[in-house]
């Protein structure tokens, strides 16, 4: 008897997941988190009427999904003042990075990222036997023009930047976007990762010409719309390039509900400033309680903010380990010098008052340790 025979690629490649999920542990404490501030979900939720939507679609669910989206992407197109035909919808940023890659990298193929930024990138890239070229940070933001020109040394098809940035929530003002793209190789394509563009100043979002094919821009309504359970994101790009995606997408990929989840979100502004308010307040909290403790913090355009620890990476460690035994789940950088911090999302009051008590302890266990 004898089992599958995968590819080569296949064969080579780490069985692994990203990120270990809060509820993976979970079980493995035998105890849920007291705060779950390490995910950048908003804890605020959806909208009202996003939820109203998806509970009265839920008897529809029998149907597949309309495979074009055509009603999404076309409030999309009126909020972004493009057209449905430069909008592809997918399963979360995630699902459509994964398309992205899978339409430009073969096996070999160079690909530019920053060391540390996010690893389900990367993971993609890896899958489809791409090759990656990582450049360091530089004072805690992506270094633009050295990805840049590091993709023209390599002959790069792709460069990802993510702004605002994940893991730091710094960013990069849009003019210099724009100036980057003129030395952006002949034959490269910029994937911007904008999912937490909803909490960044206005000098951060770059004006790129709709029909511009040497950028792909990916957005989500993970983070600001509370809906990162829903899957629900988009790509921004010339017409057609965004086309070549229906030559691989999963056509009925996308959830019914969901899609009339994201349309109602979409469409009630009222609550999108409520949030973008409430996780300012937190954030503003969580600068307050690091300052509480002798501990800084980074100006950050997300919806969450890195604490600089004070020390190195392993030091940052044992905070997080001491904050996780306390039932206070958070995240930090992978990768030096940027893993002296931890990242903690924006959360209710409760979850800031629950911070605000285990913080003083868990510095307390890692100098002690």
């Amino acid at each position: 008897m004898t089992g599958p025979r995968y590819t080569a690629l296949v064969a080579s490649l780490p069985a692994t997941v990203p990120f270990v999920g809060p509820e993976e542990l979970q079980r493995k404490r035998g105890t849920p988190f007291r705060a779950r501030l390490g995910a950048n979900e908003s804890v605020f939720g959806p909208s009202p009427f996003a939820v109203a939507a998806m509970q009265d679609e839920a008897a529809e669910i029998w149907k597949y999904a309309d495979a074009s989206h055509e009603d999404l992407k076309s409030a999309l197109a009126e909020k972004t003042g493009l057209t449905p035909a430069n909008i592809v919808l997918g399963e979360g940023i995630d699902g459509l990075l994964g398309y992205a890659v899978r339409l430009m990298v073969e096996p070999g193929d160079a690909v530019i990222t920053s060391d540390g930024a996010y690893p389900t990138f990367n993971y993609h890239v890896a899958g489809f036997g791409g090759v990656l070229h990582k450049v360091p940070y530089k004072d805690d933001r992506e270094d633009l023009t050295t990805l840049i020109a590091r993709a023209a040394q390599e002959n790069a098809k792709i460069v990802y930047l993510s702004n605002p940035d994940n893991p730091m929530g710094t960013w990069l003002k849009g003019a210099e976007i724009e100036t980057a793209l003129n030395d952006l190789p002949e034959g490269c394509t910029l994937f911007l990762d904008e999912a937490y563009i909803e909490f960044a100043p206005a000098e951060a979002i770059a004006d790129i010409a709709p029909d511009d094919p040497r950028v792909i821009r990916f957005r989500t309504f993970s983070k600001g719309y509370g809906m990162a359970g829903a899957r629900v994101g988009y790509a921004m790009g010339a017409a057609e390039v965004i086309k070549s995606f229906d030559k691989i997408r999963n056509h009925f990929g996308m959830n019914r509900a969901a899609l009339a989840g994201a349309l109602a979100g979409l469409q009630d502004d009222e609550w999108l400033e409520e949030v973008i308010r409430l996780v300012g307040d937190s954030k503003d909290q969580i600068a307050r309680i690091a300052k509480d403790n002798g501990l800084s913090t980074l100006l950050s355009a997300t919806n969450f903010v890195a604490v600089d620890c004070g020390q190195g990476g392993d030091f940052a460690r044992r905070v997080l380990a001491a904050l996780a035994e306390d039932g206070v789940f958070v995240r930090m950088p992978f990768v030096a010098p940027q893993d002296r911090c931890i990242r903690i999302s924006a959360g209710k009051p409760e979850d800031m008052e629950i911070l605000a008590d285990a913080l003083p302890k868990a510095l307390a266990r890692a100098r002690d340790a």
